[in-house]
């Protein structure tokens, strides 16, 4: 069995951390012993507006209540000022940052036609330009880290799911932002991952237009926040070394989605009918394959 990994004197940041996924994470690296920033704006699944209470608050509650360390700040990741206001809770309070997990959220299912920009904007600030803000603020921070580390949530929405062009295509650009900073981080040993989990969270319930009932009955019942935190929190674990990779989590199933190269064809006579000729072996995912896997030490620069 391996030994119980501590978080003791590891500071994080988690977004979106008032309820759901992003509640469960903190709960779960606070009871590790890490030092929580709960980080969330109380918003609207679509993230129109913001509820009444504060979530945040109460969750740092909970954990300083259980004997934890946490602090909570009720900021706009969509902002430079309040992507600043997290990072200055944590230096202010613990001293430094050691992770950061982007995980706040906002989804609206709508068929692509009906979708305004406006809509397409607020999902692009809240999925892609909020963790982007977030990380530049706390980058300086996580290099003074001996073991800095990112989390970021995507979704596999990316990979296509109807009524979810503007969701996906955001969670698409923070896939991009995730392997980039994968990259930026190699020299100064920051790693920077992602998770697509699946969970019955108020997110879930607000695209529930887009998914069966019977997947809904099962993500309600089966696929819960509790079963997704423990891998997000071993990423940001000062034993984890991989980096530029995406996890599939849900309901205990945990698996690596991957890019990956097919072996493809090589003409430099290259013809729209060579093409059309050889369209399954451009199409063909072999064995011979599998090792191109891209990886972040492999992309091109």
């Amino acid at each position: 069995m391996t030994a119980p990994l501590d978080f003791t004197d590891r500071v994080v940041i988690v977004t979106g951390a008032g309820r759901g996924i992003g509640r469960a994470h903190a709960l779960l690296l606070a009871s590790r012993g890490a030092s929580v920033v709960v980080g969330d704006l109380g918003s609207t699944t679509d993230g129109s507006g913001v509820e009444s209470g504060d979530p945040a608050a109460d969750v740092a509650a909970e954990i300083t209540s259980a004997g934890g360390k946490a602090v909570a700040v009720a900021s706009d990741i969509t902002t430079d000022e309040g992507a600043l206001a997290l990072v200055d809770a944590a230096i202010s309070n613990f001293g430094r940052i050691d992770a950061v997990i982007n995980n706040a959220g906002i989804v609206r299912a709508a068929p692509f036609r009906e979708v305004p920009d406006a809509e397409y904007q607020r999902h692009l600030d809240v999925h892609f330009l909020g963790p982007m803000r977030l990380l530049r603020a706390a980058w300086p921070h996580l290099l003074e880290s001996p073991a800095p580390r990112v989390v970021n949530t995507i979704s596999q929405a990316m990979l296509g799911n109807p009524g979810m062009a503007h969701y996906g295509g955001s969670k698409g650009a923070l896939f991009g932002l995730t392997r980039n900073l994968a990259l930026e981080g190699l020299e100064a040993g920051v790693k920077v991952n992602a998770i697509a989990p699946g969970a019955g969270t108020r997110m879930a319930e607000a695209a529930a237009d887009t998914l069966s009932p019977e997947i809904m009955e099962y993500m309600r019942t089966q696929l819960r926040p509790e079963h997704v935190a423990p891998v997000a929190a071993f990423l940001v674990h000062p034993s984890c070394e991989v980096t530029g990779e995406v996890f599939n989590v849900a309901g205990g199933i945990v698996n690596r989605l991957a890019l990956v190269n097919t072996t493809g064809i090589h003409d430099p006579a290259l013809t729209v009918e060579t093409v059309a000729e050889q369209w399954d072996q451009i199409m063909s995912i072999t064995p011979e394959a599998i090792p191109q896997v891209v990886a972040p030490a492999q992309m091109p620069v």
